[in-house]
């Protein structure tokens, strides 16, 4: 199809060039800048979630009144606010050994591959 349309385009003299160009609005024009925006947004999330999970879960343990069961639920909430906490951190510190291991920057909007030996 493509081919057709540059024939059929150096076949007609004086016919406008056909270019593709960025689409508007568009503000990413490389991956790395995609890769750095995704990651801090992902951290920012969970770190809001984690915070909320938190004042929930205390909140809820406060309104228990000594119940047993609900004094749990807030305890099981804490509690997996926390292990959310863990993941995210586990994951940031993986990210960070593999950058450091294989010589890549992932975050920097210029993503730099490893250096030829």
């Amino acid at each position: 199809m493509f081919d057709l349309i540059t024939k059929v385009s150096a076949a007609a003299p004086g016919a406008p060039e056909l270019s593709i160009g960025k689409p508007e609005g568009v503000a990413i024009t490389n991956i790395g800048t995609l890769i750095k925006g995704a990651t801090q947004g992902a951290l920012l999330i969970s770190a809001l979630l984690v915070f909320a999970f938190l004042i929930m879960g205390g909140i809820q343990w406060i309104a228990s009144g000594g119940d047993k069961g609900k004094t749990q639920e807030a305890r099981d909430r804490i509690t997996a606010a926390l292990v959310g906490l863990a993941v995210v951190a586990s994951a940031w510190a993986i990210m960070l050994i593999i950058q450091y291991f294989f010589g890549i920057s992932i975050l920097n909007e210029n993503i730099t591959p490893p250096k030829a030996y």
